[in-house]
């Protein structure tokens, strides 16, 4: 993964690489089906989706940028590092190895939490959604517009801004040494897994708490927490208008966290940027949804429910018998 680094005026001044984990499974001739996972987590996240989902596709699943097995370097965090790393590896992996056909290669993208709003996000981006057939939002993250918020001052008191960084510093710090502990991943997780959470098990919780024991994790979890240095969020209202592709929400509809009114407000949105487009009959831009008995996390909570809505999607999307 490459990120560009820039000066004032937006030009580029530098090339930094990072390395990127990432697992690959399948037939490469079949479509790609790309998995990113949400905060915290890594590609092992999918280990009860990927040998299903790959038996009919070219299975791919990264590590994001500072989670997993991937590099955490300490920089900036903010959504288009994500979109960025997605869209690189769409553009060096996934279709590099497939120069003859590189133009014609179909590909769906799916995430969770964050990696749900990820997934949406680099989907809609220009170098790539020509590519990208479908997008399947697990119970994804993201933030709406309000109509009636009132814009903050974009130059906040800077000494109200320094104490205020440096009690979030202390709480994120002091949280994340206690959230290493298993025990405590293991009841973060069981909150989360609402209806079935016999798949928290030991490896769930070693695939979270060993790349938290990184030198620079705490650091890396501190910036995406706080989004330090951010520029301005992308809405899922102006990304949802960009998204050309049909989009699947696999919505655990009992997530504690991200609630079922979310979904609600994706479909909703969606219909008045798009229409009413019922399984793609007055084009590409239609929306499905498949509620699953589930919480935060139902593709690994309710793996066979989830696996059924992805595949059942994808192939109706590629029209794939």
């Amino acid at each position: 993964f490459n990120d560009n680094g820039s000066n004032s005026s937006g030009s580029p001044t530098h090339l930094t690489t990072h390395s990127i984990n990432y697992l690959e499974v399948g037939d490469s001739s079949k479509p790609a089906l790309l998995l990113v996972h949400g905060f915290g987590a890594s590609s092992y996240h999918f280990r009860h989706n990927i040998p299903v989902l790959a038996r009919k596709y070219h299975v791919y699943a990264i590590d994001m940028l500072g989670f997993g097995w991937s590099d955490k370097p300490i920089m900036d965090y903010d959504a288009t590092v994500w979109k960025d790393q997605v869209v690189d590896f769409v553009q060096e992996v996934i279709l590099n190895g497939d120069d003859d056909n590189k133009e014609e290669r179909s590909i769906a993208i799916a995430g969770n939490s964050l990696g749900g709003y990820t997934a949406m996000y680099a989907s809609s981006d220009e170098r790539i959604k020509d590519n990208v057939k479908a997008c399947i939002l697990i119970n994804a993250a993201g933030r709406f517009r309000d109509p009636e918020a009132i814009e903050e001052p974009s130059e906040p008191n800077p000494i109200i801004k320094s104490i205020s960084s440096a009690i979030q510093r202390f709480v994120i710090a002091c949280s994340f040494v206690y959230t290493k502990q298993p025990l405590r991943i293991e009841q973060v997780l069981r909150q989360v897994y609402p209806i079935d959470n016999s798949n928290v098990d030991s490896e769930l919780v070693e695939s979270i708490q060993t790349p938290a024991q990184d030198d620079t994790a705490a650091e890396v979890f501190y910036r995406v927490i706080t989004k330090n240095g951010a520029g301005p969020q992308a809405y899922v209202d102006d990304i949802l208008k960009e998204l050309d592709c049909p989009v699947l929400l696999a919505w655990g509809e009992s997530d504690p966290w991200i609630r079922s009114a979310a979904a609600d407000k994706i479909e909703s949105l969606h219909a008045e940027f798009h229409g009413e487009n019922v399984a793609g009959e007055n084009g590409s831009k239609w929306i499905k949804r498949a509620s699953i008995d589930a919480g935060h996390c139902p593709h690994d909570e309710a793996p066979e429910a989830v696996n059924d809505a992805i595949l059942s999607f994808v192939d109706e999307v590629l029209s794939i018998a």
